[in-house]
C-alpha cells in the first residue's frame, strides 16, 4: 500500500484485533503476521510497534509476560479483560468509519 500514513491511526486496533485472535504475540510476532494477512502490502516498522504497545499497556489495555526463550527473553502481548472490552468497541468505530467513508467514495453503491 502506498500510503503508509492511512494505516498509522488504526495501528492500535489492529494489534488489539491480533491479540484477540491469537491469544499472545511477541513484537515481532506481530509485524510478521501483518506482513503476511495484507501480503506484504502493510510492513509495520518497530518505530511505530513498540510505542503503540507500550501505549496500550500504559492503558491498561494489555498485559507483558516475559519468557525465556532460546536463552533470550522474550516479552509476550496479551488482552486484558478491558483491552478486549476496548477491542470490541474499537473494531465498531473502525467499521463505522469505514462505511461513512464508502459513502463519500461510492454514493452510487449505498
Amino acid at each position: 500500500m502506498g500510503n503508509q500514513k492511512l494505516y498509522k491511526g488504526s495501528l492500535q486496533t489492529i494489534i488489539l484485533k491480533l491479540l484477540s485472535e491469537n491469544d499472545k504475540m511477541y513484537g515481532y510476532e506481530i509485524t510478521q503476521k501483518v506482513k503476511a494477512l495484507t501480503k506484504g502490502e502493510l510492513k509495520i516498522t518497530e518505530g511505530a510497534l513498540y510505542p503503540a504497545l507500550h501505549k496500550l499497556e500504559a492503558e491498561g489495555l494489555l498485559d507483558v509476560e516475559v519468557a525465556k526463550v532460546d536463552n533470550r527473553l522474550r516479552k509476550y502481548y496479551k488482552l486484558t479483560e478491558s483491552g478486549s472490552k476496548e477491542t470490541v468497541n474499537r473494531l465498531a468505530q473502525l467499521e463505522e468509519f469505514i462505511q461513512t467513508m464508502q459513502h463519500l467514495l461510492n454514493p452510487k453503491l449505498t
